[in-house]
């Protein structure tokens, strides 16, 4: 039995590597860095943000996934823009990959309110430490089993580079953005190769006052596709004073999620969310738990007046 799951977390993880390949993000609402460079600077401010993320907790060989990315808002060629950086380290099956990028965009203001335009460069490092085991009785070597998978520990490195367009006003915000633009390719070995998925992501939100002004309802939704295949996350958040949220996401036959968090003191947020796995997975009983903690510092305003973050929109 061991042997056969081995086997199937083999055939899982290479599927996955031939496919949609960026990490999946249940507080994408609060990282909008992760996949479109466009966003860089909007919170006028320097922000950062840690994330760790532990999808299908208790499958041998699910994906964990940390991150560390800071951006901040800038005035560059004579005109307001942001820059960031992504670093993410994501684990999956066999594969250890770093994802590095620098994002900078530029500010345009428009009818709609604030468009930001950015670009994405940066590496993408492949890391695979596969361990071989087949059913007992064949006869065929590892190489001919799947001549994808090196037979051996291998790390190569392909340049990569994204686009994204951000559009928001303190009401709402829209997005758009590719990421691995140029579709970044390594080779292991003569016959071993892996590539990077161009993925296209749509995503908007929007904030509702309700009666009680101390309340907000935050719907969201965010869509991602890599022309094969498609997800979608819709959203919605309810925000008492600015400083306290709860609420729901539903990831289309996938999984159910439940989001929480608070602000701890100005411009200092901790999150954590909840998915309950609702595809055929779920008969294993396996759960993912997201964690993350962000810290915005606006170097314009006294830290002790109230803050309100676009992160939040």
């Amino acid at each position: 039995m061991k042997k056969v799951i081995s086997f199937f977390i083999l055939m899982v993880t290479t599927y996955v590597s031939f496919g949609q390949i960026d990490p999946q993000y249940t507080n994408n609402m609060f990282y909008k860095l992760s996949v479109n460079p466009g966003y860089a600077g909007a919170e006028d401010a320097i922000s950062g943000t840690l994330l760790n993320r532990y999808q299908w907790s208790g499958f041998e060989g699910a994906p964990k996934t940390l991150v560390f990315s800071v951006d901040a808002a800038i005035d560059a060629f004579g005109a307001p823009g942001g820059i960031g950086v992504n670093v993410i380290s994501d684990e999956f099956g066999f594969y250890k990959n770093t994802w590095v990028n620098f994002n900078y965009s530029y500010k345009v203001t428009t009818a709609l309110g604030t468009l930001g335009l950015g670009v994405s460069p940066g590496i993408y490092n492949f890391n695979i430490n596969p361990e071989w085991s087949v059913p007992e009785g064949e006869i065929y070597t590892q190489a001919e089993s799947d001549p994808a998978v090196p037979n051996a520990e291998s790390s190569q490195i392909t340049f990569d580079a994204g686009f994204g367009a951000y559009l928001y006003t303190n009401k709402y915000y829209a997005g758009f953005s590719i990421t691995h633009l140029n579709q970044g390719e390594v080779k292991f070995d003569e016959t071993s190769t892996a590539f990077l998925t161009r993925t296209y992501y749509l995503s908007g939100g929007y904030n509702i006052k309700l009666s009680d002004p101390l309340f907000e309802v935050r719907p969201s939704f965010f869509f991602k596709s890599d022309i094969a295949t498609w997800q979608l996350d819709l959203n919605a958040n309810v925000v008492y004073n600015d400083k306290f949220w709860g609420g729901i996401s539903y990831r289309v036959q996938d999984a159910i999620a439940l989001l929480m968090g608070m602000e701890l003191f100005n411009g200092m947020r901790i999150g954590y969310s909840f998915d309950l796995v609702t595809s055929a997975l779920k008969s294993g009983g396996f759960a993912s738990n997201e964690f993350f903690v962000s810290y915005s510092i606006d170097l314009e305003r006294n830290r002790n007046q109230k803050y309100k973050s676009i992160r939040f929109l």
